[in-house]
C-alpha cells in the first residue's frame, strides 16, 4: 500500500549551512534562573536580503541551531500565545 503525501517545499534550501552566525546577537529571556538552561534567539540578516530567526539552548551554543524564516516564526510565536505549546499536565 502506498501512501501519498504532500510535497516538500524546503524555502530555506539555500541558506541551509550558510547562514553566518559568527556576529549574532543572542538574546533570552531575562524572567527565572540565569545559570540554567535558556533557549536563545538571534536575528540573522542574510544576503538574500531575508533576516532569519536562529534558535539554540543556551547551555550548549556550539550545537544545533534551529532557523526560522519571518513567516515560520511568526506561526511559532502565534502558536506559543494560543497554548499550541503547552505542557498537557
Amino acid at each position: 500500500m502506498t501512501t501519498e503525501s504532500a510535497p516538500i517545499y524546503d524555502d530555506k534550501a539555500e541558506v541551509r549551512g550558510k547562514l553566518d552566525l559568527t556576529d549574532a546577537e543572542w538574546q533570552r529571556s531575562d524572567e527565572g534562573d540565569q545559570e540554567g538552561e535558556h533557549v536563545e534567539v538571534a536575528f540573522v540578516p542574510h544576503t538574500d536580503g531575508v533576516t532569519y530567526v536562529a534558535m539554540r539552548n543556551s547551555a550548549h551554543p556550539e550545537g544545533p541551531v534551529l532557523v526560522f524564516t519571518p513567516s515560520e516564526w511568526d506561526a511559532f510565536i502565534e502558536g506559543a500565545k494560543d497554548g499550541e505549546f503547552d505542557e498537557p499536565w
